[in-house]
């Protein structure tokens, strides 16, 4: 392999890469993990709020609806945490896989590099598409989020709004 033989930088950028993804997704993990917390406090206060309210108010109905969206929510939120869970692996898969290839390439095994070579790509497209695919999955969350937040805040303005 020439180009690895003379460009000390491909190996780095083959390590590196995946390296930085993995530290973008535990960071998208992270925030994941605190939207979720988020959406279960709100669901609790809410349920709370329910208790002590009678069901044919319109504030009833509208704490109904808040927690429909909340449980949508919720469920983006799991299934974007679980794919960049996944992403999260894919992309230590990936840099650990291509250290592997690394040395194989320096010891001369091209044929076990090139297969090497083929799973680290294939581990790191699953990797990158479960990272895009979640963030798609928050971006729904957050429009539902801010949808909620604008009826919450129309509905207290009609009432404290000076008539």
């Amino acid at each position: 392999m020439p180009v690895l033989n003379e460009n000390p930088f491909a190996v780095l950028t083959a390590i590196v890469a995946p390296a930085v993804l993995t530290n973008a997704s535990s960071v998208l993990c992270l925030g994941t993990g605190n939207r979720i917390a988020r959406v279960v406090d709100r669901t609790r206060g809410i349920t709370q709020e329910l208790e002590g309210l009678g069901s044919v108010t319109a504030e009833y109905r509208l704490r109904v609806e808040q927690l429909k969206f909340l449980e949508i929510r919720a469920q983006l939120l799991f299934r974007a945490l679980r794919l960049l869970y996944a992403s999260l692996g894919g992309f230590a898969a990936s840099a650990l896989v291509s250290v592997l290839g690394a040395a194989l390439a320096y010891y001369g095994y091209q044929f076990a590099f090139r297969a090497i070579a083929v799973v680290a790509l294939v581990v790191g497209v699953g990797a990158v598409t479960g990272l895009v695919v979640g963030c798609t999955l928050m971006v729904r969350e957050t429009r539902i989020a801010i949808r909620n937040i604008a009826d919450e805040a129309q509905t207290a303005l009609a009432r404290y709004s000076p008539r």
